[in-house]
């Protein structure tokens, strides 16, 4: 394998590295929101 090869295969794996790192983030945000409506009007009515 030589440097263009090898420079090549580094860029897309640091693409699909921050592709995975997205779609990681795009689960994170959706589990909070579907967390927050599913809780709903109960969050503010908490005591403690």
């Amino acid at each position: 394998m030589d440097d263009v090869d090898s420079d090549e295969f580094k860029r897309r794996r640091r693409r699909r590295s921050v592709a995975i790192a997205w779609a990681l983030a795009a689960l994170v945000v959706l589990f909070f929101i579907v967390t927050l409506v599913r809780l709903g009007g109960n969050v503010a009515d908490r005591t403690f």
